[in-house]
């Protein structure tokens, strides 16, 4: 067995050990060794059931035991001679068919199509050449290039990275992008936080970064996931249940009226030819002839319904199925949430608070006061230092062109940005009169960064961070009457409750350098004593249509949970968003 057939912490080894466990280098595979591992591992790709043929379509509209009834029923007519009731029932059976058959047909072609819009290609090396190839050519050995906006193509071991975080939302749940980097993990550590690794499927935020393809298809951590559903066995929707039941009942009503027919026909001296025709004549009349075209009517009609909203329906039955539904089980991130930080509550010291409208990543809103009213004077000055900072300790791009919002770079920097628009900034503007001269760059060890910027007054330092890592530089802090003496254990509280309520929270300082002070190679300890600005709180908001579809659902008695693999104060504090906890 190859070593990549093998069950193998990946997270744990060495660059040179997965290089040589993989015997790949840096400058890739030879095109031998790909041939000879596609051959071993297969294509990269999920388990998935092949699109059905035509044939296969129509053959399951005849898949049904009332028609099998209506089958019997117009054989025997047609065997007897009636050859107007048998070509009445084939008629409807060949009309059921074709109908149940053209939409599913159509839904199949709409669910290719959209498959097509999902194919990935991977910059990879191979004999020392970067190329590009269609992800499912990947094998296990191929070094891969990772940039922002790429979807990560199959599970890497990470060898370089360059301000690498990636959205693993798809996998764990969490909305905030993993930092990625390359140092060995213990064997122990859970999937989610392996920061060494790239897993097939999730998205590069920032940054870029390269890494060797250790496991592909159903060997991927999303392929295992893939893998047991597939093998889950699927129940039968209820409208089949219910048919099957109703064909059961009307077979043994049919054949026990037929049965006491013949018995009293026979009683009575009645020739047995004649009682035989007139029991098949009992059988054929009393079967429902229309029902399955009644059925399909109906639920071809609720299919296009459906179809008008974007929801393909790839068998009719599931449409009954949906609708029999008590229970609805969401995801949280991406689904219930728009997947994107946005900035929704500031905390000014000493814990004045002001909320923020508008979702994801636009500069549509507005900062106000918790009663709707808008902020003035020395708040309206506070909040204006605190974007201020926030915009230029950044390293992110979000552009309004013609209405059509486009961003780049860490979700947090966007969001900041955004806020940064919502009181009236033109963010790219700043930039460009604050002229940047140094900084510290944010690392996960760190847990802040610092943007070193001069304006003509003087040169200054804008913090942003984990409020454990920016309080320590923080000597006062700005307030409604001045500058005053920092508190810490306020500003501690204020975090608290902030992240009870479900807040990333996020403090944002500044400070002055003193005159003559040298900003190139500046680091910690050139930190110069910083004022606090304040805390923002960021969440991934909801979406806006889900909470009135929440409603709806409880009005029609349909049971609603959430599924997340968030912090459980985070999903507490959606679910009594939504309505759905308290």
């Amino acid at each position: 067995m190859k070593d990549w057939d093998q069950e193998i912490a990946w997270h744990a080894l060495s660059e040179g050990e997965v290089f040589e466990k993989l015997r790949s280098t840096i400058q890739g595979l030879n095109q031998e060794q790909v041939a000879e591992r596609q051959e071993t591992v297969g294509k990269n790709k999920l388990p998935g059931a092949k699109p059905p043929t035509l044939g296969a379509i129509v053959l399951r509209q005849f898949l049904s035991p009332l028609i099998y009834i209506l089958l019997a029923a117009g054989s025997v007519s047609l065997a007897i001679g009636e050859t107007t009731d048998a070509a009445f029932i084939f008629a409807v059976i060949m009309l059921n068919a074709g109908m149940g058959a053209y939409q599913e047909w159509k839904a199949e072609k709409s669910a290719a199509a959209l498959q097509s819009l999902l194919d990935v290609y991977a910059r990879v090396v191979r004999d020392g050449v970067e190329t590009q190839v269609p992800a499912d050519e990947l094998v296990p050995g191929d070094v891969v290039f990772l940039e922002s906006g790429y979807r990560v193509p199959a599970d890497l071991r990470l060898i370089q990275v360059n301000g690498l975080a990636v959205d693993e939302s798809l996998l764990t749940g969490e909305s905030v992008p993993t930092v990625k980097s390359t140092d060995r993990s213990a064997v122990d550590l859970p999937v989610s936080e392996r920061s060494n690794m790239a897993l097939a499927g999730t998205t590069v935020n920032t940054g870029r970064g390269v890494g060797v393809v250790v496991a592909t298809g159903l060997r991927t951590e999303v392929g295992k996931i893939a893998g047991a559903v597939t093998l889950s066995e699927m129940s039968k929707p209820p409208l089949v249940l219910r048919m099957e039941r109703f064909s059961k009942q009307i077979s043994l009503a049919v054949l026990g009226a037929c049965v006491l027919l013949v018995l009293v026909a026979l009683a009575r001296e009645i020739p047995l030819t004649e009682v035989f025709f007139m029991a098949v004549a009992l059988a054929v009349s009393a079967v429902p002839e229309g029902l399955p075209v009644a059925i399909t009517i109906a639920l071809s009609v609720a299919t296009l319904r459906m179809l008008r909203r974007n929801v393909i329906v790839r068998r009719l039955t599931a449409v009954e199925a949906l609708g029999s539904c008590t229970c609805v089980a969401s995801d949280k991130t991406g689904t219930l949430t728009v997947n994107k930080q946005t900035v929704k509550l500031i905390s000014l010291p000493p814990g004045e608070q002001f909320t923020v409208s508008g979702e994801g990543y636009a500069g549509e809103g507005e900062v106000a006061y918790p009663t709707g009213d808008a902020p003035t004077g020395a708040d309206r000055f506070r909040l204006e230092a605190l974007a201020k900072a926030g915009i230029l300790c950044n390293e992110a791009v979000l552009l309004n062109e013609d209405g059509d919002w486009t961003h780049h770079g860490d979700a947090v920097d966007v969001a900041l940005l955004a806020l940064g628009y919502k009181l009236g900034f033109d963010p790219e503007a700043l930039r460009r009169e604050a002229v940047t001269v140094g900084g510290i760059p944010f690392e996960p060890e760190r847990r802040y960064a610092a943007r070193i910027y001069r304006e003509e007054d003087g040169v200054r330092v804008a913090v942003k961070g984990a409020i454990e890592a920016v309080l320590p530089f923080c000597r006062t802090m700005l307030t409604g009457r001045g500058t005053v003496a920092v508190s810490p254990e306020a500003i501690e509280k204020e975090v608290v409750t902030l992240s009870e309520n479900g807040y990333r929270v996020l403090a944002v300082a500044a400070g002055v350098l003193e005159p003559g002070a040298e900003p190139a190679g500046f680091d910690e300890q050139d930190m110069p004593p910083l004022t606090l600005l304040g805390l923002v709180g960021l969440i991934d908001p909801l979406r806006p249509e889900v909470k009135p579809a929440v409603e709806k659902c409880k009005r029609a008695g349909i049971g609603v949970l959430m599924v997340t693999g968030d912090h459980p104060a985070t999903a507490l504090a959606i679910a009594r968003e939504l309505g759905i906890a308290d």
